[in-house]
């Protein structure tokens, strides 16, 4: 049995099977929502539900909290109708949105970052332009692995000759990074779908900008500050990078560059873990825990946009204090990172 579901902010409605998710029906009929993981673990695609009869399938509470629902928030990719519904996105603010694209790329280099991070440059070659926002993320399938996708996020910024992807070595043997870290070489061809993700940068916010980065989730805050710096942006901008120890720290010198560069813009590296430090480092070191860090350097962030990218505990922590601190939900952009067990239970749909 057929039924509607419109997004009343856009005054667009598309029909659905009954029992086919709200997110599903819109993207199946081209209208504009925001989204991410399609999971219910990142809440990305939340919205008001104006009217309707849903059924709620299973989500994460870091996706959509009890306060959020009793105010008749929910989540489009978790909201089944069972007759015609409406609804109401809650930030419509720049939303943009890129031709999707498959392509054929070629590895154009591979090298180490770290011990356990894979700097990936791919070239196009067939199936572009491919045009994205920094911060998005797209699908790569490797010839190692064929049929199987992993999420990785941009992390040269919109307009640059190559791709570069940061690829997280997963220690578990047979793993797909792994398998990559080992096969991978120059010339090797690489499907590439997007591009994917709303963490990504207003460019027309007029004022300060923060941005949290664990891990591998460097790549997308790279790209972020890279876009926004290159791109005229003169507010202040921090950076806060955490890592767990010194071997894990990467980049540096393009973050001091930055730094000496941009006069707003300013580089924090935090290990959580004391310990050996390198002889000569370009940028201070921090301990703790990187949003620690933070709160001891802003009491307040009313007035920022935020960005966060790295491991789910991380952006947790990090969206709990921005909101802590001032920064209104509209104003926080996470992507959380989720290992490779739940994106292939996702069908590769989020880091």
């Amino acid at each position: 049995m057929s039924v509607t579901v419109t997004v009343a902010d856009l005054n667009q409605s598309a029909p659905a099977d009954e029992g086919q998710t709200v997110l599903d029906a819109l993207l199946a009929h081209g209208i504009g929502f925001a989204y991410s993981c399609q999971a219910g673990n990142c809440g990305t695609c939340r919205c008001e539900l104006v009217s309707g009869d849903i059924l709620e399938l299973e989500y994460s509470e870091h996706a959509l909290s009890a306060e959020d629902r009793s105010r008749g928030i929910v989540l489009a990719c978790r909201s089944q109708m069972w007759s015609d519904v409406v609804v109401r996105r809650l930030d419509a603010e720049e939303f943009v949105v890129h031709p999707s694209r498959v392509m054929r790329c070629r590895v154009a280099a591979c090298s180490r970052l770290t011990h356990d991070i894979l700097r990936l440059r791919l070239e196009i070659v067939a199936g572009g332009p491919f045009d994205f926002s920094a911060g998005q993320y797209a699908q790569l399938e490797f010839p190692m692995a064929p049929g199987v996708v992993r999420d990785y996020s941009m992390a040269n910024r919109p307009g640059e000759k190559l791709l570069e992807f940061h690829i997280r070595i997963m220690p578990k043997a047979g793993s797909i990074s792994s398998r990559v870290a080992a096969a991978l070489k120059p010339g090797d061809m690489v499907k590439l779908s997007g591009p994917l993700g709303t963490s990504y940068l207003r460019a027309q916010h007029a004022g300060s900008v923060l941005c949290i980065a664990g891990g591998s989730g460097l790549a997308p805050i790279k790209s972020i500050t890279e876009a926004a710096l290159h791109g005229g942006f003169e507010h202040p901008l921090h950076v806060y990078f955490g890592v767990r120890a010194e071997r894990d720290v990467y980049f540096e010198q393009e973050l001091a560059d930055l730094q000496r560069r941009f006069p707003s813009f300013k580089a924090h590296i935090v290990l959580s873990e004391a310990g050996a430090q390198a002889e000569q480092t370009l940028l201070p070191r921090r301990y703790g825990l990187v949003t620690e860090a933070v709160a001891a350097d802003f009491p307040a962030l009313a007035g920022f946009k935020a960005y966060f990218a790295g491991p789910p505990p991380m952006v947790d922590a990090a969206s709990a204090l921005a909101c802590q601190r001032g920064v209104e939900a509209r104003d926080i952009h996470a992507d959380a990172f989720f290992p490779a067990a739940v994106e292939a239970k996702q069908t590769a749909s989020m880091q």
